[in-house]
């Protein structure tokens, strides 16, 4: 884990309110980290329903293997976290491990193995020692609370700088349902169907069926429009876990996607995703500055983020944010090589407000010393419209800095 806190942190931690029929605890099991929390046990209340994305690399971790078929029965009574070890690329004993680690937190919570949800985070390709958590898991179940939620959000950090964690209550019916969310991810982020690892808590009574529809729908514009080196992690998982604790406040049990009584717990929960992402961007591994890339005038959306993604993931890019240089020769590369529709002498290139490039060539206006200085802040909005059509996209990333490097040549060590 870093030491220091990026420089591009939220400025504070938000205060968030118990979920009714959510509690929770950590511990130090020694997993791989030292002095420091390492598992969270989440226990969950009798009826609570699941829904989850998971990562589409063909090398998942074990655990994200575990989600995928605990899913399929829609219910949930536990989640069980670890930092430090993936327990990714680990064969049988992987699998082992995974299967232990849910009977002891079954035991712990008293209900079944395949009630409880699994996710590990840290080093690929060395066992995850599962006995670790045996005591352990009992010893925390005897201390269950509803928050605060700092802790959990620390729990499952590796190489993350600052707790990521988000918050919203809206009305559901004749009551208010209260939203928490946390997630970890600073390095090998480049999501494709969740992000590192994210869980999302919510009281309101909504069908599994349901909360997938809501979660597959509202990621592909938030987590899934992140990335901060390229790649994608063999651990990706997002759970989004509604109890229905609201219903003896009088919520509506919603078997129905498109029943209104969701219209404002969609646009809560698809801000809260997209708080989360945003908060991932902020604290790519020795980010200095948040980029975001944005493009317009492509023959589709799907066009546009490939682009998008084309610019974001260049390390020419990156290295010149970092440098605070406004090459946007870098960019006019970035999309050629997208493999996307585009004609030269059609595009236009802002940094923040300012066009630098319009038809094919530097724009007449561009004055160096403003975009100079525009380029030293904190937040970059880089804009290209491709001129051919009616799509467009958004896709955030960071700079890449020397210390990036350092954090990864040393992350094993």
């Amino acid at each position: 884990m870093s030491a220091s806190i990026s420089p591009l942190a939220p400025k504070f931690i938000p205060e968030v309110p118990p979920v009714p029929g959510v509690t929770f605890a950590t511990a130090e099991a020694g997993v791989r980290y030292k002095n420091r929390t390492d598992v969270l046990l989440v226990s969950l209340a009798k009826g609570t329903t699941v829904a989850g994305v998971t990562t589409r690399s063909l090398c998942p971790s074990a655990p994200v293997e575990w989600c995928r078929e605990a899913l399929k029965k829609g219910k949930a009574r536990g989640l069980v976290v670890n930092s430090g070890n993936a327990n990714a690329f680990t064969g049988q004993k992987g699998r082992e491990s995974t299967a232990l680690t849910a009977d002891i937190a079954a035991q712990a919570l008293g209900c079944k193995p395949s009630e409880i949800f699994l996710a590990s985070t840290g080093v690929i390709g060395e066992p995850l020692d599962a006995t670790k958590f045996v005591g352990v898991l009992d010893e925390v179940a005897g201390r269950l609370a509803p928050g605060p939620w700092e802790g959990p959000a620390r729990a499952i950090m590796t190489t993350d700088t600052f707790p990521k964690l988000a918050t919203a209550q809206v009305p559901f019916g004749n009551t208010t349902v209260t939203l928490a969310g946390i997630a970890k991810g600073a390095g090998m982020i480049a999501p494709d169907m969740a992000t590192m690892l994210s869980f999302v808590f919510t009281d309101a009574p909504i069908a599994a069926p349901v909360l997938q529809k809501l979660l597959s729908k509202l990621v592909v514009n938030s987590f899934n429009a992140v990335t901060v080196d390229g790649d994608t992690s063999t651990s990706d998982t997002l759970l989004l876990f509604a109890t229905g604790a609201a219903r003896a406040a009088g919520a509506p049990l919603v078997k129905d996607a498109a029943d209104p009584v969701l219209r404002g717990f969609r646009k809560a929960l698809k801000t809260l995703l997209g708080d989360l992402a945003e908060q991932v961007a902020r604290d790519g591994e020795g980010a200095r500055k948040l980029v975001r890339v944005n493009v317009t005038g492509a023959v589709s959306k799907r066009s546009a983020r490939r682009i998008a993604f084309s610019i974001a993931n260049s390390p020419l890019v990156k290295t010149a944010a970092a440098g605070e240089d406004a090459n946007w020769g870098r960019v006019v590369m970035a999309v050629g090589k997208a493999g996307e529709p585009a004609d030269r002498d059609r595009l236009a290139i802002s940094f923040g407000p300012y066009r630098v490039a319009a038809d094919g060539a530097r724009d007449p206006d561009y004055d160096e010393d403003t975009v100079s200085a525009y380029m030293k802040g904190d937040v970059i909005d880089i804009t290209v419209d491709i001129g051919l059509g009616k799509g467009s996209d958004r896709v955030l990333t960071c700079d890449l800095t020397k210390e990036y490097v350092a954090i990864n040549g040393d992350y094993r060590s």
